[in-house]
């Protein structure tokens, strides 16, 4: 995500009164009829701030609007000072009339609460940066007149108990990965003598950023990965064309993006399987363990059963640890579930599942696919069971390809950029040897 040029400095802050928000803009690209300028806010906000943050803020509006960029305000780290907050946003709506909605994101569920009681025109709530440019690009795909204005009330995506779930949820699945990204932090630092975490932390989501490569399967590679031996992490490594792939080779797929496989890969299985709800797990090489990666259908509480890594005794776990498929067509009588595990899946009005792996050339589980039915007894058809065992194998074989080229690209580059670190002046010392 390229920066953009400075917007207006903050203001002078007399002493004793607490720092204004501060506000950092970046464009982002790869919408396909416009930018988005992410206007990134951290610090408190205060009565008395107020004012001065509102016109801070404008003046990123203006510059934004000149640059026919949508703005997109990041909200995560914003404390404190919630009527100070609904007053900004509200005089800076209405200074912007006849201009694009206002996009916030990752608000804090009390200041969302806030905002959609207030409803205040000319403002969109969404739970994450992904979701707005999702809805964003959908928007603009459609070149539909949409009205300048849209009440907050009628936003389908406003505060509610699901969104709460769901940020709840995120919030265990990054609890989970963050003692890996606490790993590779430390072993980058180690390497390359880097002064402190934060450096380490800046190149590999800058890193993950732009080679669209999740930070989870980023420092989670960084970790298992052999340490580099010299200027390349990965010397004589030669360009890999992608694998002839039989399901997911479909027109508009672009195999380096990993989250629209993974969705794909869900996708083909679900029409494959003629389910009605399903969810994909990958393992990840640093914790050994399966991480979901993609979801349909399934019930709040059973992905929240997932997320904490309550999974003993479920089909797709035992499908992993066995290497092979593993049904269940009935989740009432089946003695392989475990009791919690098919209290879970009853309580969703789960009653049949079915779980395939995805072996490597080798054998070695890398991820499961599996399949959730309300109807107790069923099982797939043989041509169904052809069918997901055919894209399990393509799966299979793109994971290898993915791994093999677009993630040891990601590394190459953060190796490079952390030696040019190492011998610049943050540096303390040059790479070592792990």
């Amino acid at each position: 995500m390229p920066p953009a040029s400075a917007g207006p400095s903050a203001p002078v802050v007399p002493v004793g009164r607490p720092a204004p928000l501060l506000i950092e803009s970046s464009v982002v690209e790869g919408l396909p009829a416009e930018g988005a300028v992410l206007l990134r806010m951290s610090g408190s906000l205060d009565t008395e701030g107020a004012q001065a943050w509102s016109a801070q803020l404008r003046g990123h509006l203006e510059q934004a609007d000149l640059a026919g960029l949508r703005p997109v305000l990041d909200m995560a780290h914003v404390q404190l000072g919630g009527a100070a907050v609904l007053r900004a946003l509200s005089e800076t709506t209405r200074a912007r009339s006849g201009r694009p909605d206002l996009v916030i994101v990752r608000a804090r569920p009390g200041l969302r609460e806030a905002v959609h009681l207030a409803r205040l025109d000319g403002v969109r709530l969404y739970a994450t940066l992904d979701d707005a440019l999702r809805e964003l690009a959908r928007a603009a795909t459609r070149g539909a007149d949409l009205p300048a204005w849209r009440s907050q009330i009628s936003d389908p995506l406003r505060p509610s108990y699901e969104d709460l779930r769901k940020e709840v949820r995120a919030l265990r699945a990054r609890v989970r990965s963050a003692p890996v990204i606490g790993m590779a932090q430390g072993v980058v630092m180690v390497r390359y003598g880097l002064p402190d975490p934060a450096v380490a932390f800046r190149v590999l989501r800058e890193v993950s950023q732009r080679f669209n490569v999740p930070l989870r399967v980023l420092v989670s590679a960084v970790v298992v990965a052999r340490p580099p031996d010299g200027a390349a992490w990965f010397p004589g490594r030669r360009p890999l064309p992608v694998p002839p792939l039989r399901i997911l080779a479909r027109e508009g797929r672009d195999p380096r993006y990993r989250r629209q496989m993974i969705d794909a890969v869900l996708h083909e299985a679900l029409a494959a399987g003629r389910a009605c709800a399903g969810y994909v797990r990958c393992v990840d090489p640093a914790v050994n363990a399966l991480v979901l990666e993609s979801d349909h259908g399934c019930a709040d509480t059973f992905l929240d059963h997932l997320v904490r890594g309550w999974d003993e005794g479920l089909p797709d776990l035992v499908a992993r640890l066995l290497g092979r498929r593993v049904s269940v067509p009935d989740v009432a009588a089946d003695t392989l579930l475990s009791e919690e595990s098919r209290r879970v899946l009853l309580g969703t009005g789960t009653r049949a599942v079915d779980s395939v792996p995805v072996l490597s050339r080798s054998g070695s589980c890398t991820g499961v696919i599996t399949l959730h039915w309300p109807e107790a007894g069923h099982r797939p058809t043989d041509d169904q069971s052809q069918a997901l065992a055919l894209l399990a194998s393509d799966t299979a074989a793109w994971l290898s390809w993915y791994h093999r080229s677009v993630l040891l690209d990601a590394l190459e580059e953060l190796h490079r950029e952390l030696t040019g670190l190492a011998a610049g002046p943050e540096g303390a010392r040059g790479p070592r040897r792990s």
